[in-house]
Formats: structure tokens, sequence, C-alpha cells
């Protein structure tokens, strides 16, 4: 997995670029580890390492959007 790096730097640009490809490698993790299930095909390791890198990306997405929805303080 990729090292942290601070988002603190990057323009509003490319965090929402970073964000569509984070999402869509979520949605693929996501069916792969889908298909993989049905199938039974995989084993628990690899089920386990596909789960753990979508975790990743899930918190990432998290983090990105947290960045880019500003605070509205009422």
């Amino acid at each position: 997995m990729d090292a942290p790096q601070d988002i603190s730097m990057k323009t509003e640009d490319v965090l929402r670029v970073e964000l569509e490809v984070f999402k869509r490698e979520h949605r693929d993790l996501d069916e792969a580890i889908r298909a993989l299930h049905e199938r039974g095909v995989a084993d628990q390791l690899t089920l386990q390492r596909l789960k753990k890198k979508k975790l990743f990306l899930k918190d990432k997405i998290a983090l990105i959007e947290d960045r880019l929805t500003p605070d509205i303080i009422a």
C-alpha cells in the first residue's frame, strides 16, 4: 500500500481526481471480492488482503471527502 501522503499540499482538482480513482478502485475490489467469494476459488488470505486494501481505500476516500467538504458553521 502507498505511504501516507499529506493531502493538505494538494489542490482541490488533484484531490477530486484522486477521489474518483479511489472510488473506482474500491468498487472494483468490491466486485472482485464478491466474485471470488461466489465462485469459491479464493483462499482466505487472498480475500483478507483484498478486504484490507478496500478498507484502506475507504479511509482515504473519507479523508479526501472531509477535505473537500467545507465546514459550515451554523
